[in-house]
């Protein structure tokens, strides 16, 4: 029997601080999107309304999302900041009525008031765009609630990002720049073992960074900290998917090629893929994990 390659199923990490029944789950988590936005770039304006953002985030749970990320902040492209009051307002009721549906959450947020906030209110991880860079105080509340923390690629702000998008090696930059966001978060006291690191598609990124970060996404292995990556109907995919007269396909039309991005992602070992489309990325995983187990018993 040929010998299969030590790299050909990567490990997993896992960070510290999760709950029990996500910290036992053997496989790609799945993290389903709720945007509680007037304009995010797929579903701004979808669950402005708490009854209805509740209400997704019940069935995106149902449909096999293990966590559901709730942010009421847009980063899309070009975006400008709400203040902190609005997006408290606007994510602070949905945390807390998921919770007490049973349902683990995390915030999706730059601001250390709205992180605090949703903590208290049950949240289980923070989710931040900006890894910890927007908010100096951000280190100091993931650190006393030793919440697991989501450290992404970022380079700055929405409203400009693009012009930030100047890469020697992608690949080489956004591991070296991750790892100075794990090890300045250490020094300020947040646990590198609950630390989770983000690639950032689509962040002061243009198509063929993406692709190419999607291409080499076992390279960020080296960091030794567990991955989550948010490919979920990003602007990369609109291009790959034109119809016959050159129109990019609009970002509802991408789900499809999401899940084929969510199945290689998971099987380059990532810990949670971010999706809006839960029912076929939770699929798309559990096969993979399959696939995988079959390959340990040899």
């Amino acid at each position: 029997m040929t010998e299969r390659p030590a790299d050909a199923t990567p490990a997993r990490v896992t960070p510290r601080g999760l709950p029990a029944a996500l910290a036992d789950v053997d496989r790609c988590l799945v993290m389903g999107v709720l945007n509680v936005t007037p304009d995010s770039f797929s579903d701004g304006g979808s669950f402005l309304d708490t009854d209805a953002a509740v209400a997704h985030g019940v069935e995106m749970a149902a449909q096999g999302a293990d966590i559901v990320d709730v942010g009421g902040e847009s980063t899309r492209p070009g975006a400008h900041r709400v203040d902190a009051a609005e997006e408290v307002r606007r994510a602070l009721p949905v945390v807390r009525s998921l919770v007490a549906a049973g349902i683990p959450v995390s915030i999706d947020t730059m601001r250390a008031s709205t992180a605090s906030a949703a903590l208290e209110a049950g949240a289980c991880l923070v989710n931040d765009v900006s890894g910890g860079l927007a908010d100096p105080d951000m280190a100091h509340v993931v650190a006393d609630s030793h919440a697991p923390f989501v450290a992404m690629h970022w380079r700055g702000h929405s409203v400009d990002m693009a012009e930030r998008a100047v890469y020697d090696d992608v690949v080489a930059d956004v591991i070296a720049e991750l790892q100075a966001r794990v090890d300045d978060l250490d020094r300020r006291g947040v646990d590198r073992d609950r630390v989770i690191v983000d690639p950032g598609l689509g962040f002061a990124k243009n198509s063929a960074h993406n692709w190419t970060l999607l291409a080499r996404l076992q390279e960020l292995n080296v960091l030794g900290r567990p991955l989550l990556v948010g490919p979920s109907r990003k602007g990369f995919l609109g291009p790959l998917l034109a119809d016959a007269a050159g129109r990019p396909r609009p970002a509802q039309g991408r789900d499809h090629a999401t899940t084929a991005l969510s199945a290689l992602i998971a099987a380059a070992g990532a810990w949670a893929v971010r999706v809006h489309d839960v029912a076929a990325t939770a699929d798309a995983v559990r096969v993979v994990a399959a696939v995988r187990s079959a390959e340990s018993r040899g």
